[in-house]
């Protein structure tokens, strides 16, 4: 099995793209890259099980109806539109992020209201460039795409994650943890890269994140939110610990 995990930004720039192939008695990260297009993660989704990617799928349904009603001049119903708080957190946040919140206690960032929107609009194209070579896209997480969020899977792992994103002093420190509880990983090399870059850090983390929701070790939509996961998406927050990932774990 391969899966691939992508930390996707607006620009090539700041995008990464990491491979881990499973077939062995160790997961070995046989690809990790930076400045990576729209083309070359098309191409890596044709050939691995799972292809994760570290950002939000689609928007709030309610925020799509409301852009949807003010561009048309539909009447907006007035006293329900308050500008409130919890009004605004309707339109700010998916079922998911309220999933995500419930399991994790953390808001993720909003698609809708954040600058993480710039980044959703390129995911949204990049969708269709992987559907465009044959691969069919759920957005809920059911086929080759699903959606990951690498800092709320390092906390649901046991990890502390403060300061990693901004530090290479943190990176370092937590990669030598991952690494601890899950020496069955061979970087092949990429360590200095991932201590390096919290993008290329990222991206391997959404790999390992991405082994998890293909065996199926993930809290998936229920029955009711499956509609609703199909338009806004779905983040696989892995439920067992990261020793599952592997079958037969290095003694």
């Amino acid at each position: 099995m391969l899966t691939a995990g992508v930390d996707l930004a607006a620009e090539n720039k700041g995008t990464a793209l990491a491979v881990i192939d499973w077939s062995g008695p160790r997961a070995a990260l046989t690809e990790l890259r930076l400045g990576v297009g729209d083309d070359a993660i098309a191409e890596a989704a044709t050939t691995v099980e799972k292809l994760g990617i570290d950002c939000s799928l689609g928007w709030p349904d309610e925020f799509v109806s409301f852009v949807v009603a003010h561009a048309d001049h539909e009447s907006i119903d007035a006293p329900a539109v308050d500008g409130g708080m919890d009004w605004r957190r309707t339109l700010a946040y998916r079922e998911t992020d309220r999933d995500v919140r419930a399991k994790t206690g953390r808001w993720p960032l909003s698609v809708s209201t954040d600058r993480l929107g710039l980044t959703a609009m390129r995911c949204a194209g990049l969708l269709g460039r992987i559907q465009a070579r044959g691969v069919e896209v759920d957005r809920s997480g059911s086929g080759v795409v699903v959606e990951i969020y690498p800092g709320a899977s390092l906390r649901l792992w046991g990890f502390d994650t403060t300061g990693y994103r901004v530090s290479e002093a943190a990176r370092e420190l937590l990669l030598a943890q991952v690494l601890d509880a899950a020496p069955w990983l061979d970087l092949q090399g990429h360590g200095e890269l991932m201590v390096r870059s919290g993008d290329a850090f990222d991206a391997v983390i959404a790999a390992l994140a991405s082994r998890s929701a293909a065996l199926g070790h993930y809290g998936p939509p229920a029955p009711e939110q499956l509609a609703r996961a199909r338009r806004e998406g779905w983040t696989a927050l892995p439920t067992t610990p990261l020793a599952a990932l592997i079958s037969s774990p290095v003694e």
